[in-house]
């Protein structure tokens, strides 16, 4: 009998090591670097040394991304599917409200794609992570390390990681024919003001989103 209950609780302490723990409410910061460099220096600026911040709770989601030259905010809700898009650049700020067919087209390029899981790992943020292959549909390939032991509440803010078993904290995004790294440098479950995610209502110029 004391053998038997032995058993069961190093299998009760194994189960829950390799469980993943979702992450309801939080925030993750990434640390941006330009890996491959534009032909255009202002672009470039844009993202190196920039920072993105994703702030989790509950079904919403926000993005956002800070940098010397450009600002902007993604609040996406995982309820109706659809987002907002705050843009500040200057003096100028614009707001674009997208359907679920908006959202969906805004991230057409990562319809279909498709990944291949390696064993190759390392550590991003204090989590372990496996490297996994990402392939877009029309063969550009990208490298993303997602956490074996955390995942997001809520799939779809990052559309290109819908399909990983796990949450991305660093990864490749190709813009244009430059490449961005985004590595997380922190992790915390500390809840997040509901505040954050209130859309404002004035000071910004309404601009429609088009389907091209």
């Amino acid at each position: 009998m004391k053998k038997i209950i032995f058993f069961l609780l190093v299998l009760s302490t194994v189960t829950r090591a390799n469980a993943q723990r979702v992450m309801t409410e939080g925030t993750i910061t990434y640390n941006l670097s330009v890996v491959t460099s534009s032909k255009e220096p202002e672009i470039a600026d844009i993202f190196d040394g920039a920072t993105l911040s994703v702030y989790l709770k509950s079904n919403v989601a926000l993005s956002e991304l800070k940098s010397v030259l450009l600002n902007q905010t993604i609040i996406f809700d995982g309820k109706n599917l659809g987002a907002v898009i705050l843009k500040e650049s200057g003096d100028q700020k614009f707001i674009i409200n997208l359907t679920p067919a908006n959202w969906t087209h805004y991230n057409r390029k990562y319809d279909g794609v498709t990944y291949t899981f390696t064993n190759e790992t390392k550590t991003v943020a204090g989590f372990p992570c496996k490297k996994a292959i990402g392939k877009l549909k029309d063969g550009i390939e990208f490298t993303v390390y997602y956490a074996t032991n955390l995942v997001p509440s809520i799939k779809g803010y990052d559309y290109q990681f819908k399909g990983l078993p796990g949450m991305a904290l660093e990864y490749e995004v190709l813009n244009g024919n430059m490449k961005v790294k985004y590595s997380a440098s922190k992790v915390t479950f500390s809840p997040v003001p509901a505040f954050k995610f209130d859309i404002p209502k004035t000071g910004y110029r309404i601009l429609d989103y088009t389907n091209k």
